[in-house]
């Protein structure tokens, strides 16, 4: 899944070359709470929230429609737990790409809300300190987004946005995911 959304990332740059004012790339932190549910175990400690970075870009098709196409690479996070009397640490790292339609609806010459719906691939590798209980999880849901956008110039614009990939974690980053950037427009 991962080489299948790089080859989109890459086909929305070979477009945006092609139609480089319509082309834009972007940086962001983005930051998810943490969660560890696991079956028989006391005194669970979430990692809580963690900032990743996240890179993404897209072609604007027009005004009111584009596409866009991201990557997450989650910060590791850690909580403890008590299984049978014994503690334990449980760790997860992973990352996060998506691929999406991007509606735009401009509110006055720099301000504009949008709304993005698409697919999202989310990678999670857990680890704990029990022997035998460590797993990778990797799932393809539907991901949307919901975003406000603030144009500083004609090229340059800040951005907040809530994220959802698909439906609820058990272990590691939650679905929920809180967005603060930039982006740059050629």
């Amino acid at each position: 899944m991962n080489k299948l959304i790089f080859a989109m990332i890459a086909g929305v740059a070979t477009m945006s070359a092609a139609q480089a004012q319509n082309a834009y790339v972007g940086a962001a932190v983005t930051a998810s709470d943490t969660n560890y549910r696991i079956g028989g175990a006391s005194n669970v400690s979430d990692g809580g929230y963690k900032g990743s970075g996240k890179l993404f870009g897209g072609w604007e098709l027009n005004e009111t429609f584009g596409v866009e196409a991201g990557y997450t690479d989650l910060r590791s996070s850690e909580g403890s737990y008590t299984l049978g009397g014994a503690n334990g640490v449980v760790r997860a790292d992973g990352s996060r790409t998506y691929l999406a339609g991007k509606a735009s609806w401009p509110l006055s010459q720099q301000v504009s809300l949008y709304g993005k719906l698409g697919v999202g691939y989310s990678k999670t590798d857990v680890s704990t300190t029990v022997p035998n209980m460590s797993w990778e999880n990797s799932k393809t849901e539907a991901y949307g987004a919901l975003g406000a956008q603030y144009k500083l110039n004609e090229n340059v614009a800040l951005i907040a946005e809530y994220e959802r990939y698909g439906k609820k974690k058990d272990f590691g980053a939650k679905a929920d995911a809180l967005t603060i950037g930039a982006r740059y427009a050629f």
